[in-house]
């Protein structure tokens, strides 16, 4: 896979991508990210790529021709090009899986009040949000995006169970409960279960684990539960 970042921050896209689980992935060959600067595409002398809107109101928003230009020096025959904005769906699990079997992710970051409507219109496959709320600009949002997507490569996380086993991986429920050693600390005891060394039981202990857990914290997942 192949991910091209277009952004007035590629730093700030790139550095949570350059370590860990992601960093190996890079290394190892199985994504390729590159951050660009957009304003490389700038067609102004001092390379501004913002405008006032028109009709008025607050803030700039990124001029077309910027972004028209990079779009179509990156763009390929397989390219998916996705915007990251707050007016995007939703950035589910469902979507990180969707969007990892891609083989190109053209990923434009948004900043000051948007975009230029027809950069939209003409040039977007995905307009995609990571929540309700407001960031300074896309590339942090990108990054967030980037994270999800690469661990879902194929040997990115070198154990693929680790990908199924987590939260919103499985029939949209939050992972069970976790422990480790020691078996107790301070009076706290790891379920007996967890230590039995029967699997099924274990299983279903993790099953319904996740459905209350799912029931408690994220009702939203689960409407028609009682």
């Amino acid at each position: 896979m192949r991910i091209d970042i277009v952004t007035l921050f590629p730093e700030v896209a790139l550095a949570p991508l350059s370590d860990s689980i992601i960093q190996r992935a890079r290394a190892a060959g199985l994504v390729d990210v590159v951050g660009h600067q957009l304003r490389d595409w700038s067609e102004d002398k001092h390379r501004r790529v913002d405008e006032a809107p028109c009709g008025g109101g607050q803030g700039m928003v990124l001029r077309p021709e910027p972004l028209f230009a990079a779009v179509e020096a990156l763009r390929g025959a397989k390219t998916r090009v996705v915007l990251m904005t707050p007016q995007g769906r939703p950035f589910k699990q469902a979507m990180a899986r969707e969007l990892a079997v891609e083989e190109h992710l053209l990923i434009l970051c948004g900043h000051y009040e948007g975009v230029d409507q027809r950069v939209v219109e003409a040039l977007v496959d995905d307009e995609i949000s990571i929540g309700d709320y407001i960031l300074t600009n896309g590339a942090l949002a990108s990054a967030v995006l980037c994270d999800a997507v690469i661990r879902l490569l194929p040997g990115a996380l070198g154990d693929e169970r680790s990908a199924q086993d987590e939260s919103f991986s499985q029939l949209d429920l939050l992972e069970a409960p976790c422990y480790t050693k020691p078996l107790d600390f301070r009076g706290m005891q790891v379920p007996e279960v967890l230590v039995s060394g029967h699997h099924e039981r274990i299983r279903q202990w993790k099953d319904e684990q996740a459905e209350l857990r799912t029931r408690q914290n994220r009702p939203d997942l689960r409407p028609g539960a009682d």
